[in-house]
């Protein structure tokens, strides 16, 4: 509990005990009454009424602020002390438990997401030296030790360690780390020191991205709290002029008809209507519902740019994936060695990895790291890479080609056709067929029970889009459960369908794009929602996405989803509850049918339970 709510919880009590004293003392004289009273009703109401001359001064005349005041006034001018105190009391009760489940959110999510650092280590002359992180340049080394968070994101230039992502990514398992690994900020050092030559500054860090989509995702409002803004702004302008025709109107028509106006009758039932129609509980349950949404779905290492992506991602009836570091792990393996004529396995993949060994191609990299030796250029010369088709070289004096089927087919030479759909890499010795080589993007490992999950989350079509060849797309697809699969698109091509799905959708229905790469951004752009792989994910892609999987987990989407629909049906749920309890408690105190202790029940209760309801966001795992 903060200071402040400690001081309000203080005059909670001290107006309290002084409201039951007061209340048990026979006092006959109404002025003595009312000086005592008031000594309680000032205790817990002043700042209330201070809000309330203030507002009207700002133009901000119909707020809760303004309703409390003229009730409980106007109460304690018609002699009614216990019930006007009694209402103000019990405001505050229901503000200070408001107040404290708020801070109780925002807490939880702040704890979650405490990843900022507070310094980064720099050595100068063997003396570590705390310095802020913004004044860190990019290529400066800085030192983590055990226990500190990694402040700027780099590469280790020294160490062994690991580290504990799960304030990222939702995830407990530490990743094992070690010279030329790349490491991003927010994670904790967990075993030995690293020195990290940083590659960006602080400021384009993951760290500093990660906590500006939380901060910021309260600007992007739902279609549920722009309705409770608009609701708000008609709705309690209209229950005063209401409550002023009730106290007004009856009383007129009665001495028009030669009855007793009955003034008092009619202002307290007037004041008890203001007191019910306080709209706190929607004012303050709806946003605080999105506000633990988003707070649940970053312990899971999800995070939403806005409450109105959280609302709109429960509309979700088409996902399109790409294909590679999205389904796949974007990683290519070496997973079969072919030989032909004559020549060992063993011998094919070192004639191919050194004859690729200048090339920085992801399938030239997979080939060097299965063939597991350090490369001796000396071995190799003559190296030539011809776009689109392969290289050529010489090694060991001998004519290497390595490639597609079409630097065999430019070659003239005959080779052998796969069965397997994967990517193919053929090899040539001194111009005649020494075999393939298969190298696999492997399929991440939850990517079929993730599709699964999603048609059973309700979405219509799952699609697949790719720039890779249709027998690996097809095969990817086919193993995956992909309803439809796209192969051999440009990225443009990739705008073109997902436009081409959005025009075949219904109007309500929402269109989800998935990716990772720099060539996926202007997709997830137009994409209804665009949701980024962000741990291995591009900047660019980052900054499109509306939604961001900090561990590149396509399951991650279904649990989203799962987020969202439980976050509206909070929502709606509270809207229902308090409207029809108010709706109903307005209609009978009209009618003369409830006190303003039912009042205090309709606007403070109404208001503490739908609080309580709206916590439950935070619980995702519900």
């Amino acid at each position: 509990m903060t200071k402040k709510q400690k001081k309000v919880l203080i005059r909670i009590i001290v107006s309290a005990v002084l409201l039951l004293v007061f209340k048990l003392l026979p006092i006959e004289n109404r002025y003595v009454k009312l000086i005592l009273f008031m000594i309680p009703y000032l205790i817990i109401g002043y700042d209330i009424l201070r809000k309330a001359v203030l507002g009207i001064f700002h133009g901000k005349v119909f707020d809760e602020n303004f309703l409390m005041a003229i009730a409980t006034v106007g109460a304690i001018a018609l002699s009614d002390y216990v019930e006007g105190t009694a209402v103000m009391l019990f405001y505050q009760i229901g503000e200070l438990f408001q107040s404290y489940a708020v801070g109780k959110s925002r807490k939880n999510i702040t704890e979650l997401m405490d990843i900022r650092p507070d310094y980064a280590n720099i050595e100068k002359n063997g003396i570590l030296e705390q310095v802020d992180p913004e004044e860190v340049a990019v290529g400066t080394v800085i030192v983590v030790q055990p226990g500190e968070k990694v402040p700027i994101d780099g590469v280790i230039v020294e160490g062994v360690s690991t580290l504990n992502t799960s304030a990222l990514t939702g995830e407990s398992l530490p990743r094992g780390v070690r010279t030329g690994d790349e490491v991003i900020s927010g994670c904790v050092n967990l075993s030995g020191v690293l020195r990290i030559k940083t590659t960006k500054e602080f400021g384009e860090s993951t760290v500093s991205k990660i906590l500006d989509l939380v901060e910021n995702s309260s600007m992007k409002k739902s279609r549920s709290e722009n309705f409770i803004t608009r609701f708000a702004r008609y709705y309690t302008p209209a229950v005063c002029i209401g409550a002023l025709l009730l106290a007004v109107m009856p009383p007129v028509v009665g001495l028009l008809l030669g009855n007793p106006a009955e003034w008092s009758k009619w202002v307290i039932r007037a004041l008890t209507t203001l007191v019910i129609s306080c709209p706190c509980a929607l004012v303050i349950s709806i946003p605080l519902s999105f506000f633990g949404g988003i707070g649940g779905a970053s312990a899971k290492g999800i995070l939403v740019k806005g409450s109105n992506y959280l609302e709109a991602l429960s509309e979700t009836k088409y996902v399109v994936c790409d294909k590679t570091g999205t389904l796949t792990k974007g990683v290519f393996e070496v997973t079969q060695v072919v030989p032909s004529g004559g020549i060992s396995a063993g011998e094919l993949l070192e004639l191919a990895a050194l004859a690729e060994s200048y090339s920085n191609h992801p399938i030239s990299k997979s080939l060097k790291d299965a063939y597991g030796k350090a490369i001796d250029n000396v071995r190799v010369s003559g190296v030539e890479e011809i776009s689109g088709h392969g290289v050529k070289a010489l090694v060991d004096g001998r004519s290497v080609a390595a490639g597609n089927a079409k630097l065999m087919e430019q070659m003239k030479i005959t080779y052998e056709v796969p069965q397997k759909a994967c990517t193919q890499v053929h090899v040539a010795v001194d111009g005649r067929y020494a075999g393939y080589i298969l190298i696999s993007d492997v399929v991440k490992e939850n990517a079929a029970a993730a599709v699964a999950g999603l048609k059973a989350a309700g979405v219509k079509q799952v699609v697949m889009l790719t720039g890779d060849a249709r027998r690996v797309a097809d095969a990817v697809a086919a193993e995956l459960g992909v309803d439809v699969v796209k192969s051999e698109l440009l990225p443009a091509d990739k705008v073109t369908e997902v436009e081409a799905l959005l025009d075949a959708k219904g109007d309500k229905e929402k269109l989800v794009f998935v990716g990772d790469g720099i060539n996926d951004a202007p997709v997830l752009a137009r994409a209804d929602l665009g949701i980024a792989m962000g741990a291995l994910g591009s900047d660019a892609a980052i900054e499109a996405a509306d939604i961001v999987l900090m561990d590149d987990d396509p399951a991650k989407i279904t649990t989203a989803m799962r987020i969202s629909k439980k976050t509206l049906r909070i929502v709606r749920q509270n809207i229902v509850f308090a409207l029809t309890v108010k709706f109903a408690c307005l209609a009978f105190g009209a009618f003369g049918y409830i006190n303003m202790w039912w009042a205090i029940f309709a606007d403070v209760g109404v208001m503490i339970l739908a609080v309580l309801n709206a916590t439950r966001a935070l619980c995702c795992d519900e």
